[in-house]
This record gives structure tokens, sequence and C-alpha cells, in this order.
């Protein structure tokens, strides 16, 4: 296997206060940048289940041309701020500047935001604040913040019924995000200003119709013990909306782990392969395909 190209970890101001790590990759001696790609990560514990397929991955990009950063979002992991003092609006303003700080560092070049899960939806609130046009490439992304948030509030909901809660549990966290108080959930505490935003958060185009002679790429990618011949009816609607909103959409469906929620940390070797070829420009078939 090659050397890992060169990596810069650092701490970055952001305007709002405090610092992000950022991890920069940067293609190696002798191979031409071919583009950038910000990494954003999802949330809670599913952001740790996946730091080792994002290092991975981040890696093999690099090897192909591709400049990366990865950074930590405000309250999360090693950047400054507490998780429960995290915003939505925060979190979108981080990926805005990690992208516009990327796109500084390698001018000209093509531009990719990454997301993975909820990621997703942070990475296609950020589209429209960008001074010039991105390409997608999401991972298993999701597509209702309300979703989301019921699926984390299931894991509070299971453990106290483990522990001889009452049946009323989901009923007692409704209450408390519709009063918007903090909710401690898995060793996490939510403020309303981040589960609020992420109730109303959809994975959608931007509203202004992109119009362009070359349009922007969205690949999505989704990961299954066996691989499917064509996305689920979340997946199809998403692609029709931002199909019909100009740009040219891929999905395909690889054979692995879901590594974002395993219990043990699982590698998803296809995933990378196939984000690779994403990335270069092999999209197979318009709106579904399969890759191995």
């Amino acid at each position: 296997m090659s050397a890992n190209p060169p990596l810069a970890a650092f701490f970055q101001a952001a305007r709002a206060g405090g610092e992000r790590l950022y991890l920069h990759h940067t293609p190696p001696a002798g191979v031409a940048t071919r583009g950038t790609v910000l990494y954003v990560h999802p949330w809670a514990e599913e952001m740790n289940k996946c730091r080792r397929m994002a290092a991975l991955a981040s890696r093999a990009m690099a090897r192909e041309g591709w400049a990366v950063l990865q950074l930590d979002l405000s309250g999360c992991g090693d950047s400054s701020g507490d998780f429960g003092e995290a915003t939505w609006q925060a979190w979108v303003d981080d990926v805005v500047e990690g992208a516009e700080w990327l796109a500084l560092q390698h001018p000209n070049t093509p531009r990719w935001l990454w997301g993975v899960r909820a990621g997703a939806l942070l990475a296609a609130e950020a589209l429209p604040r960008l001074s010039s046009p991105c390409h997608l490439l999401l991972w298993q992304p999701a597509t209702q913040g309300q979703t989301v948030l019921q699926q984390f509030l299931r894991i509070k909901a299971a453990a106290e019924l483990a522990d001889g809660g009452g049946k009323g549990v989901m009923a007692t966290l409704r209450a408390e995000v519709a009063a918007a108080r903090p909710l401690n959930v898995a060793g996490y505490t939510l403020g309303a200003g981040l589960y609020q935003p992420l109730q109303t958060s959809t994975l959608a185009p931007p509203t202004a119709a992109t119009q362009a002679a070359d349009p922007p790429q969205l690949s999505w990618l989704e990961v299954s013990a066996q691989t499917a011949d064509q996305p689920g009816q979340a997946a199809q609607a998403g692609l029709a909306a931002w199909a019909g909103a100009g740009w040219s959409c891929n999905w395909r469906s690889v054979q692995g782990p879901a590594f974002w929620q395993t219990v043990e940390i699982e590698d998803a070797p296809a995933l990378v392969h196939a984000s690779i070829h994403a990335l270069a420009g092999h999209k197979g078939e318009a709106s579904t395909g399969a890759a191995a």
C-alpha cells in the first residue's frame, strides 16, 4: 500500500468565536490537485463511529489528487465549545467557513461537499451560501431531520424502559421538545437551538434553479448487506427533487456493514472505491446503479 498523503492538523479560528479542528489532506508530491472535498460529519455517536471510514476515504481521495478537509463542528470532537451549547446554525456556519477556506487554498478547482448521514442535511443547507458552485457526495444521507431526532430520542426511551421506566417516556420526551427544554440523551445534551432547526431540516436542493452548461453533480451512495438494484422510496423522491432543480444525479448501492451504527468499528472498502469513482465523474446510471 502506498504511503499516506501529507496531512496538516491545526486549529482554525471561527468567525463566531472559538476554534475548529482542521485536518487538511493534500495530494502526494507529483500529483496534481484535481479539486477539493469538505467532509461534513454526522452528529453524536455516529460521528465517532464514522471516524475511521472518514479517515480511510480522505487518504484515498488525497492519493487520487483531491485536497480533503475534515473538520470538527462546534462542540464536537476536538473543536472548542460544548455540545450542549451547539446550534444548527453554528454548524452550517462552520461548513460554509470550512468550504471557503479550502477553496482559497486550492482555487479554480472543482468543489465537493461530502455529507454523511445528518451531515448531508448540513451540506445541503450550506450550498446557497457558498461563493461558487459545489457538487455533493452523500453517504447514507438522512432525508428528514425529524426522523434523525426521533431515532435519537428512541435511544433514551429504550434505556429508560430497560431500567423499568414507564411506557410514556416518548410522550414525555416530545413534551420536553415542545417546551424547548434541553434534552439529555446517551451522554449528550441537546439544546433547543440544535434540535428545533433539525426537526424542520430536509435534504432539499437550493430554491434557486440550477441552470448551467455543466450542471452540478449529486452522487448518493448507500450501504447494505446486499447491493440493491434501485433506490428506496425516500431516495427516489430525493433524487427526483434534485434532478428537477437541475442537478445531475447518480445513486449507487455498495455492499458493506452499517459502520455508522455497528457496535464494533467496521470498514466498508467498496464505499471508498465508489466515492473515488464518483469524484472522478464515473456516474454510471443516471439515477440508479449498483457497485460491487
